[in-house]
């Protein structure tokens, strides 16, 4: 499927307000990426100027949700659509929902990095364990938003498969840091701040799979919703 799903209405005015709420939704999605690179950079650098921009963004990502949502709830009382518009407008409401959660737990991060710069100030010393997780649940999300710009699902499989990787990551940071404050209690401060983080990162990764869920929904009309990913390659590809 691609974007010519879009388009084939008789109404020109309904072909421009999908197509307003699709630029809308890749826009939020832009803005909650930014948050989430903006917020590793706040935390493992103690930049708390860095932080407090993550902070206000959550401001716009909310007001952007609040924006969206009413335009599709307009559309579906108006124009009543059926069929893949209709799937279309609630896989909206469902993925704009999911990106608010995420902006969310940026903003966490966010704080968490005041929080350190608090007790810390900038500092040299990198979170080297943040960084391959954070990478890897910024590819999902990124690469969410892009299936749902292309209305394709051809790659949904590949992204979801990576959420077994941040899970594998964040069970050995886990591990890590438990390591850590055994051999030495004075890291105990600094591996609940890391503990934290990674956290709200697992759960990133987590709402990029769900992201991925409704694009299923939206193009194949079939709620996979609790499928393991066996199953939901089996769902996608038949």
């Amino acid at each position: 499927m691609d974007n010519s799903k879009i388009g084939h209405h008789i109404s020109g005015q309904f072909n421009k307000e999908l197509e307003d709420i699709r630029n809308k939704v890749l826009t939020m999605g832009g803005l909650v990426e930014q948050q989430i690179e903006l917020a590793i950079q706040a935390f493992t650098t103690g930049d708390a100027e860095i932080a407090e921009q993550v902070i206000r963004q959550d401001n716009d990502v909310d007001a952007q949700q609040m924006e969206i949502d009413l335009e599709c709830t307009q559309i579906l009382a108006l124009r009543q659509p059926a069929a893949f518009d209709l799937r279309l407008l609630l896989t909206v409401i469902k993925v704009i929902n999911e990106l608010e959660i995420i902006g969310d737990l940026a903003e966490r991060i966010g704080r968490m990095a005041i929080h350190v710069s608090d007790n810390e100030g900038k500092k040299n010393v990198q979170y080297y364990e943040l960084q391959h997780m954070a990478d890897l649940v910024k590819d999902m999300l990124h690469d969410a938003l892009d299936t749902f710009a292309r209305m394709n699902i051809d790659e949904i499989t590949r992204i979801t498969g990576l959420d077994e990787s941040v899970d594998r990551e964040y069970g050995n940071i886990i591990r890590h840091l438990i390591t850590q404050m055994m051999e030495d209690p004075r890291n105990i401060t600094r591996t609940l701040n890391v503990l934290w983080t990674v956290r709200a990162l697992e759960r990133i990764g987590d709402h990029a799979c769900y992201i991925c869920q409704h694009l299923i929904y939206m193009v194949k009309g079939e709620d996979v919703r609790h499928l393991s990913q066996q199953e939901l390659e089996l769902k996608v590809n038949k």
